[in-house]
């Protein structure tokens, strides 16, 4: 397929091919931002340079209309070739003998957070994935993904209008709990542990069985579920980051870093293993 004329100039850093390529994958602007970790203007903003860079529309912006141009759609077929290319490139030229032990930590979700970040703290580990609230974002951190948590209750729990709500929460080393059992409750609203459970599955059963409200991230929610807006405060944002502990610099780390950073960027974001 013949590139057309007015779209013969290709950025030279792949960034912004990797935005519009996941503009499609994520089916939208916002979407895209989020699983890339910008903001929505960070994502117009770079596919807007490369449109000018390009001296052509790539984006439609008719109501109706379908999401890319002809010119856009010509470019994404090259876009996936040339991000393959470009990744595939590096790790073949990549020809420094890499050697070392690396502690890394991980954590399935929220109930080892706090473990692994006072691990790193104390050099136990060289670095860890863990997630945080989105305000914790240290300079250092590399920034995986984003997503928000939520309120959530089965649609036959009632809460009650007065005294405390019913609370399902995780252990003690959840960050959720520490916010919700201390900032969350700043206002009228009082909450009553009746649950504890340490895996994300069991917070999720019992939220589905109507024992209480809990709070869960964006793909632990079920249809069966209901988010809640109102009555309590509205949670933070939540980042997953790849964090080093302060003196761990080596080839071998840095290396599985920006592979790490790599991989995640290069699908979109992350999933969750079945």
């Amino acid at each position: 397929m013949a590139v057309p004329s007015h779209c013969r100039c290709v950025s030279r850093s792949p960034d912004a091919l990797r935005v519009l390529w996941s503009v499609r994958r994520h089916g939208g602007i916002t979407r895209a931002a989020g699983a890339l970790g910008l903001s929505q203007s960070a994502v117009s903003h770079k596919i807007k340079r490369l449109e000018t860079s390009l001296d052509c529309h790539l984006l439609s912006r008719r109501p109706g209309a379908p999401m890319f141009t002809a010119a856009g759609e010509d470019l994404l077929d090259y876009a996936e070739r040339i991000l393959g290319l470009h990744d595939e490139a590096l790790l073949s030229l990549t020809k420094t003998p890499l050697a070392g032990r690396i502690a890394l930590g991980l954590t399935e979700d929220t109930t080892c957070s706090l473990v692994l970040r006072a691990m790193l703290e104390r050099g136990e580990l060289d670095a860890a994935i863990v997630q945080i609230f989105a305000h914790e974002v240290r300079p250092s951190d590399i920034v995986l993904f984003r997503e928000q948590i939520h309120w959530v209750k089965h649609p036959d729990l009632v809460l009650p209008p007065g005294g405390p709500i019913p609370f399902l929460s995780f252990d003690d080393e959840c960050f959720y709990r520490q916010w919700a059992l201390d900032i969350g409750q700043d206002g009228d609203t009082l909450l009553e542990t009746v649950f504890e459970c340490a895996s994300a599955a069991g917070i999720i059963s019992a939220v589905t069985s109507a024992l209480g409200v809990a709070l869960l991230n964006g793909r632990h929610l079920r249809p069966e579920m209901e988010i809640i807006t109102n009555r309590l405060p509205a949670p933070p944002a939540l980042a997953y980051v790849a964090r080093r502990a302060r003196k761990a610099r080596n080839p071998a780390l840095d290396t599985l870093v920006a592979e790490i950073e790599n991989e995640v960027s290069r699908y979109g974001g992350l999933t969750l293993a079945s």
